[in-house]
Protein backbone atom coordinates (compact mmCIF):
# COMPACT_ATOMS: atom_id res chain seq x y z
CA UNK A 1 0.00 0.00 0.00
CA UNK A 2 1.35 3.57 -0.94
CA UNK A 3 0.19 6.94 0.02
CA UNK A 4 0.71 10.31 -1.06
CA UNK A 5 -0.42 13.52 0.01
CA UNK A 6 -2.40 11.22 2.77
CA UNK A 7 -4.13 9.60 0.19
CA UNK A 8 -3.92 6.31 -0.52
CA UNK A 9 -2.61 5.89 -3.52
CA UNK A 10 -4.85 3.44 -6.55
CA UNK A 11 -3.25 0.91 -8.43
CA UNK A 12 -4.06 0.22 -12.08
CA UNK A 13 -2.39 -0.02 -15.40
CA UNK A 14 -1.22 2.32 -17.42
CA UNK A 15 0.73 3.71 -20.43
CA UNK A 16 4.13 5.81 -19.64
CA UNK A 17 6.90 7.18 -22.01
CA UNK A 18 10.33 6.45 -21.19
CA UNK A 19 12.05 8.89 -23.83
CA UNK A 20 10.45 7.92 -27.33
CA UNK A 21 9.10 4.82 -26.06
CA UNK A 22 5.50 3.88 -25.30
CA UNK A 23 5.31 1.26 -22.85
CA UNK A 24 1.90 -0.44 -22.17
CA UNK A 25 -0.28 -2.32 -19.39
CA UNK A 26 2.45 -0.66 -16.73
CA UNK A 27 1.47 -1.79 -13.37
CA UNK A 28 1.41 1.68 -11.82
CA UNK A 29 0.02 4.08 -8.61
CA UNK A 30 -1.71 6.93 -8.45
CA UNK A 31 -2.84 9.53 -6.25
CA UNK A 32 -6.53 11.00 -6.95
CA UNK A 33 -5.92 14.33 -4.91
CA UNK A 34 -2.57 15.52 -6.50
CA UNK A 35 -2.78 12.95 -9.78
CA UNK A 36 0.99 11.80 -9.22
CA UNK A 37 2.06 8.79 -10.86
CA UNK A 38 4.83 6.17 -10.08
CA UNK A 39 5.26 2.42 -11.29
CA UNK A 40 4.22 0.17 -8.77
CA UNK A 41 7.24 -0.57 -6.22
CA UNK A 42 6.88 -4.34 -6.78
CA UNK A 43 7.97 -4.47 -10.40
CA UNK A 44 10.02 -1.21 -10.36
CA UNK A 45 13.30 -3.20 -11.25
CA UNK A 46 11.65 -5.14 -14.51
CA UNK A 47 10.07 -1.89 -15.66
CA UNK A 48 13.77 -0.05 -15.44
CA UNK A 49 15.38 -2.90 -17.44
CA UNK A 50 12.44 -3.26 -20.13
CA UNK A 51 12.43 0.90 -20.35
CA UNK A 52 16.38 1.15 -21.04
CA UNK A 53 15.94 -1.77 -23.41
CA UNK A 54 13.39 -0.61 -25.55
CA UNK A 55 15.03 2.34 -25.35
CA UNK A 56 18.15 1.63 -27.17
CA UNK A 57 16.02 -1.14 -29.21
CA UNK A 58 14.39 2.74 -30.25
CA UNK A 59 11.22 0.77 -30.14
CA UNK A 60 8.24 3.54 -30.83
CA UNK A 61 5.91 0.97 -28.50
CA UNK A 62 6.23 -1.85 -25.85
CA UNK A 63 3.74 -4.03 -23.87
CA UNK A 64 4.73 -4.63 -20.48
CA UNK A 65 2.09 -7.76 -20.31
CA UNK A 66 4.58 -9.56 -22.75
CA UNK A 67 7.49 -9.48 -20.67
CA UNK A 68 5.76 -10.20 -17.29
CA UNK A 69 4.19 -12.91 -16.24
CA UNK A 70 0.33 -13.12 -15.64
CA UNK A 71 0.54 -14.69 -11.85
CA UNK A 72 2.96 -12.05 -10.94
CA UNK A 73 0.99 -9.34 -12.30
CA UNK A 74 -2.49 -10.75 -10.41
CA UNK A 75 -0.62 -10.57 -6.89
CA UNK A 76 1.20 -6.92 -7.74
CA UNK A 77 -2.38 -5.17 -6.61
CA UNK A 78 -3.04 -7.57 -3.55
CA UNK A 79 -2.21 -4.98 -0.86
CA UNK A 80 -3.77 -1.72 -2.48
CA UNK A 81 -6.67 -0.52 -0.64
CA UNK A 82 -8.49 1.00 -3.81
CA UNK A 83 -7.73 -1.35 -7.28
CA UNK A 84 -8.98 0.98 -10.81
CA UNK A 85 -11.31 -1.48 -12.55
CA UNK A 86 -12.79 1.06 -14.07
CA UNK A 87 -15.12 2.42 -11.79
CA UNK A 88 -13.72 5.99 -10.54
CA UNK A 89 -16.74 7.44 -9.35
CA UNK A 90 -16.45 4.42 -6.71
CA UNK A 91 -13.31 5.15 -6.49
CA UNK A 92 -13.55 8.77 -5.88
CA UNK A 93 -16.68 7.87 -3.19
CA UNK A 94 -14.44 5.67 -1.38
CA UNK A 95 -11.47 8.34 -0.97
CA UNK A 96 -13.77 10.74 0.30
CA UNK A 97 -15.31 8.23 2.63
CA UNK A 98 -11.86 7.65 4.41
CA UNK A 99 -11.11 11.08 4.53
CA UNK A 100 -14.23 11.89 6.37
CA UNK A 101 -13.08 9.22 9.08
CA UNK A 102 -9.51 10.92 9.32
CA UNK A 103 -11.08 14.01 9.65
CA UNK A 104 -13.02 12.92 12.48
CA UNK A 105 -10.25 11.39 14.07
CA UNK A 106 -8.16 14.48 13.57
CA UNK A 107 -10.92 16.77 15.28
CA UNK A 108 -11.14 14.73 18.27
CA UNK A 109 -7.16 15.37 18.48
CA UNK A 110 -7.43 18.74 17.65
CA UNK A 111 -5.09 18.59 15.42
CA UNK A 112 -5.78 21.83 13.31
CA UNK A 113 -2.65 21.06 11.03
CA UNK A 114 -4.07 17.69 9.77
CA UNK A 115 -7.62 19.20 9.85
CA UNK A 116 -6.27 21.81 6.89
CA UNK A 117 -4.39 18.84 4.82
CA UNK A 118 -7.92 16.69 4.77
CA UNK A 119 -9.85 19.70 4.02
CA UNK A 120 -7.63 20.37 1.08
CA UNK A 121 -7.97 16.80 0.07
CA UNK A 122 -11.43 16.78 0.16
CA UNK A 123 -11.99 19.61 -1.83
CA UNK A 124 -9.74 18.00 -4.60
CA UNK A 125 -11.18 14.68 -4.23
CA UNK A 126 -14.66 16.79 -4.49
CA UNK A 127 -13.91 18.80 -7.55
CA UNK A 128 -12.53 15.74 -9.22
CA UNK A 129 -15.79 13.53 -8.37
CA UNK A 130 -17.79 16.29 -10.11
CA UNK A 131 -15.84 16.40 -13.25
CA UNK A 132 -15.88 13.33 -13.82
CA UNK A 133 -20.18 12.93 -12.85
CA UNK A 134 -20.26 15.79 -15.03
CA UNK A 135 -18.44 13.89 -17.51
CA UNK A 136 -20.74 10.92 -17.44
CA UNK A 137 -23.79 12.75 -18.15
CA UNK A 138 -22.93 14.07 -20.96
Amino acid sequence: MSFCCGASMIGTFGSLRHFKTQIHNVPIMYCPVCSRVEVHPEIAEEYDILSEYAHADMAPEVDFREYVSGETVAQIFENCVSIDNGNLLFILRNQIDNALDLMTMAKQLNDEEWVAALKERLTKLSERLTRWEAQLNK
